[in-house]
């Protein structure tokens, strides 16, 4: 699904980091030496732009929506149709991912808190 990378591999600026490239779905809400505390919203409809996720992360979504995630022009993965239920929390371990682009293909906002791990 996602752009994983290796760390080692880096190669991409800070012009593309998420809270640079993506700032309207992306918000710092905590940030030191060792974890960046990412708010991650997408109102229904919006695609937003090409961006990065530099560190490792854990993401928790606590209001899903069904999203589209591109690679370029490639849509490399589509959300299943039902998500699940409002409220109801899901998580998923993410290495660092090149750039990419999501949006939201939902009648629902997507809501989740992205905690990534600067140090691994």
């Amino acid at each position: 699904m996602t752009h994983s990378v290796d760390a080692s591999d880096w190669r991409w600026g800070d012009e593309l980091d998420a809270v640079a490239a993506a700032p309207n779905s992306h918000r710092v809400i905590f940030e030191n030496e060792h974890v960046r505390v990412l708010e991650v919203t997408l109102e229904p409809g919006a695609h937003e732009p090409e961006h990065t996720h530099r560190w490792p992360s854990v993401m928790w979504a606590d209001q899903p929506a069904r999203i589209r995630y591109r690679i370029g022009d490639e849509v490399t993965f589509e959300s299943a149709d039902p998500m699940p239920a409002r409220g109801e929390l899901t998580g998923d371990w993410n290495k660092p991912e090149g750039p990419h682009s999501v949006e939201n293909i939902d009648t629902v906002p997507l809501h989740a808190i992205r905690v990534e791990l600067k140090n691994v």
